[in-house]
């Protein structure tokens, strides 16, 4: 998909956005109750006209908050979940950590095991060194997704709880949003 100068999604871009929604693995019998209410939430989304993009992505870790910005300047907040050890950068893998420092939006996925993804840069080259230093792997595949899909706990406890292994987790409908408003390689900055 290509932008426009605006930085905008153009007529195109959204019809394929719902033409994603109206897909039969999106069709609402094949779906969980948040997943419905996601898609229900993206059909009022998309409007008409073509919709402003972020152009970068800020996580304030202590606030549970996603940020998406233009002009450096918010414009749309989500409340999110990090790993079940959230305090302090990744170091390792397995360390159920969320990263912090400066990355960039690398990937999308549309068939993720959670509803949509988004590849963070996780780890860097400076990460990998520090790992390789202490004699660890990095770890990786560091996302911002929504829910899995297929549960494994109550919706409760994911509305309620830090419940991922590092990624960024965001409800159905807010990953929806997400998705929609970011593109690639722009940058992420994931603060303490």
């Amino acid at each position: 998909m290509l932008l426009t100068i605006d930085n905008v999604l153009t007529a195109d871009e959204l019809a394929r956005a719902r033409a994603l929604i109206a897909d039969s693995r999106w069709a609402d019998g094949n779906l969980t109750a948040g997943t419905q209410a996601a898609t229900a939430s993206a059909r009022a989304l998309l409007p008409s006209e073509p919709l402003q993009l972020a152009d970068a992505v800020l996580v304030d870790k202590s606030e549970r908050r996603l940020y998406l910005l233009r002009g450096g300047q918010p414009f749309r907040s989500y409340r999110i979940a990090l790993g079940l050890n959230p305090n302090g950068h990744k170091e390792r893998e397995g360390d159920f950590r969320t990263p912090e420092g400066r990355y960039t939006i690398y990937r999308r996925n549309p068939q993720s095991e959670f509803f949509l993804s988004l590849g963070i840069s996780y780890p860097d080259a400076d990460d990998q060194a520090r790992a390789r230093r202490q004699g660890l792997k990095p770890g990786g595949a560091i996302m911002i997704h929504g829910l899995p899909n297929v549960p494994k706990r109550p919706p409760a406890y994911y509305q309620s709880a830090d419940w991922t292994d590092g990624c960024i987790a965001l409800s159905n409908d807010d990953m929806l949003e997400v998705w929609l408003l970011t593109r690639t390689n722009i940058p992420i900055e994931i603060r303490p």
